[in-house]
């Protein structure tokens, strides 16, 4: 089935499923690795995604009829770049701690594979609110990962878990989980990223073929 005759709950959910960006696809790889120190980053980075997804791709289906296929991609890029551009600037007026936080990793989202994969595989080719769904569930499955990541990694690294407010910077709960000494600083560190990822990785594909077996078995069955 193609994806334009996707029903509009089929292509929501297909970024937090079955093509989710980060483990099914393995885009926007860097940012995941990077970022995900702290839940604090992930869900400022994995907002900051929602959002150029969704308005990039709405943009970009609009036009995908009066943009001549020779130079698409600088169109599409150019989109991307304005949307992270005006982006960064409302973030460095009203939270510039997480500006800060995020740092170079903000502006970079204009190469996010994820973002210009999007543009070129689906609001290039379907209707805006198609589109506007699509950008939506690509950017929450991303969303969701990164998030799982950092919590993986916070609570290993530091023994606590604590999210603050990013207008006023004062405390929204701090939770201390695991005793000073027991903590694991590797996770802290890049490498920790990325045995997290592996971790992750090797459990979403044992999920998916447990659920394969299950599914052939019960068609075999059914043949029976």
């Amino acid at each position: 089935m193609s994806e334009n005759k996707l029903s509009k709950k089929e292509i929501f959910s297909a970024g937090i499923l079955r093509e989710n960006p980060v483990l099914s696809l393995f885009l926007g790889l860097c940012s995941t690795l990077a970022i995900t120190t702290n839940i604090y980053n992930a869900l400022g980075m994995g907002l900051s995604v929602i959002v150029i997804l969704v308005l990039s791709n709405v943009l970009i289906s609009l036009i995908r009829n009066i943009t001549p296929d020779s130079i698409r991609i600088p169109v599409y890029i150019i989109i991307i770049a304005t949307l992270v551009k005006v982006l960064e600037m409302f973030m460095h007026a009203y939270v510039p701690s997480l500006y800060t936080a995020l740092g170079t990793f903000l502006a970079l989202i204009v190469v996010n594979c994820m973002i210009l994969g999007r543009a070129e595989a689906f609001a290039a080719k379907n209707t805006m609110v198609d589109s506007a769904i699509d950008g939506l569930g690509m950017g929450i499955g991303y969303t969701i990962i990164i998030f799982i990541i950092s919590f993986v990694r916070q609570i290993l690294s530091t023994g606590s878990l604590s999210l603050y407010n990013p207008l006023t910077t004062e405390s929204i709960f701090s939770l201390q989980l695991i005793p000073d000494g027991y903590t694991i600083a590797l996770f802290g560190e890049p490498a920790g990223a990325f045995l997290t990822f592996a971790v992750l990785i090797a459990l979403a594909v044992y999920i998916q073929d447990t659920s394969s077996r299950k599914s052939a078995k019960k068609a075999r069955g059914g043949k029976a």
